[in-house]
Formats: structure tokens, sequence, C-alpha cells
């Protein structure tokens, strides 16, 4: 996820053709993005840290609703590819908080059959960050 500034209640920016807003934050403990594309993606996505007396867990909280052709493309196509990608990020936050992962995520053949036929499109959006850069006319 790439923003517009740095990462604070009113930054925009997200990933690929998903758009965020932050409009909760509490570093280190909360954040709350508003959905602002692509159009019929309507809620909210968050994360939340928990201290717990056997350790810290990371939690994750998506609340949308889907109007519109969303209504098709995100249970077919962006929820397994959101999910494959979380999985990952959260992954990626184990193994640096604790050196490494207890169950790697592993992506379910759908996901695996949507990379292949999108494959350097989806490689750039887990992989790359996003950078938009005005062409000249």
């Amino acid at each position: 996820m790439r923003f517009d500034r740095p990462l604070g209640v009113g930054a925009a920016g997200g990933h690929g053709p998903v758009r965020y807003q932050v409009v909760a934050y509490v570093p280190g403990r909360w954040i709350r993005f508003r959905f602002t594309a692509p159009r019929g993606f309507d809620g909210i996505h968050e994360f939340t840290v928990h201290r717990e007396s056997d350790g810290t867990s990371l939690h994750h909280l998506l609340s949308m609703h889907a109007r519109g052709p969303a209504r098709i493309t995100w249970p077919i196509l962006w929820r397994p590819l959101h999910d494959a990608v979380l999985e990952d990020g959260l992954d990626r936050a184990e193994r640096k908080t604790t050196g490494t992962v207890r169950a790697p995520a592993r992506w379910s053949w759908w996901v695996r059959l949507l990379v292949s036929v999108r494959s350097r499109g989806f490689r750039r959006l887990v992989h790359e960050p996003v950078q938009r850069v005005p062409r000249a006319r």
C-alpha cells in the first residue's frame, strides 16, 4: 500500500485499482481505511493490534457492501486475491516479529489460476510499489 503522505488520518492511497483513505489511526494500535475505489466497494478495512497475556495478535476486519458490478467481481475475483495478499502480509508480519511463520498461508487453486491468468499484473500488485507517473502529452 502506498499513500500520498505519511500515514495518518486523511492520507489517501492504496494498491492496484483498490483505493483507500485513512479515516482513523492510533499509531501501533489501530488503523481504519475507507474504500474510495473501485466503484461499488462501499465499506471499511482495518487492522487492530491486541495485546494478550501470551503475546500480541494482529487482527484484520473487512466490512464492505458490494454493489453494481462489484456484486459479481468481489466474490469471484477480488475476495480470493484480497485474502491471498492479506495472508501473505500477515505471514510477513509474523516473520518480522517472531523470526518464523508457524503455519504459512498457501494460495488456493483458484488464486493460483487467477494469478496465472494475470501473472504480471498481480505480481506487480503484490511485490512492486504503485507509482503513477503522469504521461507527457
